[in-house]
């Protein structure tokens, strides 16, 4: 499910844009030669950014209002900024790890270049934080039903499941993220009419009473360091993007590279920024300082009768079902890495060998069944929890910090240090030193404050 350069390999962590087995159904034509022309493309870097932008924008938007309302405009521009040129940085350290060591998924890297044990460990956290996010998006889901329909909670619980069946199972059963590039492009327009939406609020009405200039940038007043930290959490959940940079790296055409990467990483940051950055200021003017909710979603069901903001709602059920889909990607890493340590394969075993079970590989037919496990517990959670700001604040700190911060940067410093003329001193290995520092630092603290706070 990872992916390589070389499309000569059969190796069975290899995404499919660039290795099928033969005993693949989709396989069984000779392979055409990758198009290079086309903005569009498979693997090309709009499209690419567009998917890694749409994996961050989801459920974490939702919940931008509430924390600027709590801790401030002008400290939450700030972390936003922050977040930003920490998330382009993270990714390219990644990319220098998929590209320098031939792997495609956490698990894989971490493998090579660290310890199995800590490879196990990284995977679970990647899984987690996928999962509990993914989770988030079919709350949100199940939000917007409630809200649109009025029903209680027995049908909100039903119409999750039918949404996890009838929609999520099918498509989290395709092999490439690049396969989501169109869907990803429609549905961050639609989350751009939340946008849209919350501006015609106070220009119709007026900003709401509550707010003031000092409360606009400083916060409602009495915010703690919990708060602050737990405002950087969601942050941290909103630009959290890593857990799908490797497989998108490999799937880079004609071939990967960390520059393209990086160009890919400053695309979809600068759209997530925007983004999050116009959705902070006018939810505050729209909801005000002391009565938002947990999610806009909530906010917007005293107008559910205005064309807009019905229109609005279905466009944000729509966008984050687009963005469960990318979560399920690394949890199917997670699963294929443990599946082949258990039937004792190495990481470049050929599929081609595998045995074959009406027409697909044992290896294809278990990644079938990881992906509607992991859709199924979604589900479970989903139907469960009502509501998501502890579950992101969580996330964003346990998992978002240590995949994002913490994990890429040591990658790079074992690489170094494997190579010839290596020095601590060296501005590279320096700054990987402090970002390590920092992603501790956030995964530490950040998930004791999400748990006291």
């Amino acid at each position: 499910m990872a992916a390589t350069p070389q499309t000569t390999s059969t190796d069975s962590s290899l995404p499919p844009s660039v290795h099928r087995a033969p005993s693949e159904d989709l396989a069984m034509q000779p392979v055409k030669p990758v198009k290079v022309g086309g903005v569009f493309r498979g693997g090309g870097t709009l499209p690419s950014a567009l998917c890694l932008a749409k994996a961050a924008i989801g459920a974490g938007v939702l919940s931008m209002g509430v924390h600027a309302a709590e801790v401030g405009l002008a400290f939450t521009m700030a972390a936003l900024c922050a977040g930003a040129g920490l998330t382009v940085v993270s990714i390219s350290l990644i990319a220098k790890a998929c590209v320098s060591t031939n792997r495609w998924s956490f698990e894989d890297i971490s493998d090579e270049l660290l310890h199995p044990a800590l490879a196990l460990w990284t995977g679970f956290v990647n899984a987690a934080n996928c999962l509990g996010s993914a989770a988030g998006y079919l709350i949100v889901c199940g939000q917007v039903f409630a809200v649109l329909t009025h029903c209680g909670d027995e049908d909100r619980r039903l119409f999750i499941v039918g949404i996890g069946v009838c929609i999520c199972a099918p498509m989290a059963l395709a092999r490439e993220v690049g396969f989501m590039r169109h869907l990803a492009a429609l549905s961050f327009g639609a989350i751009l009419l939340l946008v849209v939406c919350i501006a015609v609020l106070p220009i119709e009405r007026g900003i709401d009473d509550s707010v003031t200039v000092d409360g606009l940038l400083d916060g409602k007043g009495g915010a703690t360091a919990f708060a602050y930290m737990n405002s950087v959490n969601n942050m941290i959940f909103a630009y959290n993007n890593q857990f799908n940079v490797p497989q998108v790296t490999g799937e880079l055409t004609p071939q990967p590279g960390v520059r393209r990467m990086t160009n890919v990483a400053l695309v979809s940051t600068s759209l997530t920024f925007l983004l999050y950055a116009s959705v902070s200021a006018v939810g505050v003017l729209a909801f005000g300082l002391d009565d938002q909710q947990d999610t806009f979603v909530l906010d917007l069901a005293r107008d559910t009768r205005n064309p807009l903001v019905f229109t609005t709602l279905l466009a944000v059920m729509f966008s984050v079902i687009v963005c469960f889909q990318f979560h399920v990607y690394p949890i199917r890493q997670f699963c294929a890495y443990n599946i082949r340590k258990l039937r004792g394969m190495a990481a470049d075993e050929k599929e081609g060998s595998d045995k074959v079970i009406s027409g697909r590989s044992l290896t294809r037919w278990l990644d079938i069944l990881c992906a509607l496990a992991a859709v199924a517990f979604a589900v479970l959670i989903a139907s469960v929890l009502t509501e998501i700001t502890v579950l992101l604040d969580f996330i964003g700190a346990f998992a978002g910090a240590w995949t994002s911060y913490v994990v890429p940067p040591l990658w790079v410093i074992v690489l170094r240090h494997r190579a010839p003329g290596f020095s601590w001193w060296s501005p590279e290995v320096a700054g990987c030193v402090a970002l390590f520092a920092l992603g501790t630092c956030l995964f530490a603290f950040g998930t004791f404050s999400a748990i006291v706070g």
